[in-house]
């Protein structure tokens, strides 16, 4: 296997968005960064997923909705926790919500293979974020399944948001993880 293929895959590792900042991608790096998820594998090239980008002037609904979530799951959540809340819109200078469309008149392909495929696209995005030198993250929650979410992103009854990817600077990171052995998940049949 190519070297520079060897090292791409081994060393991007998952960064929290509260360790992501400015700079962020340029137009061009992002745009790079978004049609890598096209060559994701995709059985009938349908397409099942689909990211959308969060602008800066969206974020403090995106903001309130969080809040919000996190007030219908916990009715006492203290001002802190609410605000936290409220941060979690704020974080990385690109942020995405990854959603999958299971919308096909293709019985044969599964909502299993359109997931796989989406995850594929997500990963070709994180690998190209960091070959262009940033880190990303990838973050989930309750509120994802949250009706509010849904509305605010106009999401169709065939659609799932699945995670929210944030990419940016590394302005903090945490000791290299120490990855599985393999034979904690392989094995043979």
């Amino acid at each position: 296997m190519d070297q520079f293929a060897i090292q791409l895959i081994h060393g991007r590792t998952h960064i929290s968005p509260k360790r992501l900042g400015n700079p962020g991608p340029s137009a061009s790096q992002k745009e790079t960064i978004l049609l890598a998820a096209n060559a994701a594998p995709d059985h009938g090239r349908r397409v099942p997923w689909r990211f959308i980008e969060i602008q800066e002037s969206s974020r403090p609904v995106l903001g309130e909705v969080f809040r919000q979530c996190l007030l219908d799951r916990d009715q006492e959540a203290n001002p802190i926790q609410q605000q936290e809340a409220l941060d979690k819109a704020y974080r990385g200078p690109l942020l995405l919500l990854a959603v999958a469309n299971y919308k096909d008149s293709n019985e044969d392909i599964s909502k299993q293979e359109k997931l796989i495929s989406l995850g594929c696209a997500i990963q070709n995005i994180l690998l190209s974020t960091y070959a262009l030198g940033y880190g990303s993250g990838l973050s989930s929650g309750r509120a994802l399944q949250s009706d509010r979410i849904r509305a605010l992103f106009k999401l169709m009854d065939e659609e799932e948001p699945i995670c929210f990817i944030t990419i940016g600077t590394v302005i903090k990171n945490k000791p290299y993880r120490i990855r599985p052995n393999l034979s904690e998940y392989h094995s043979t049949f």
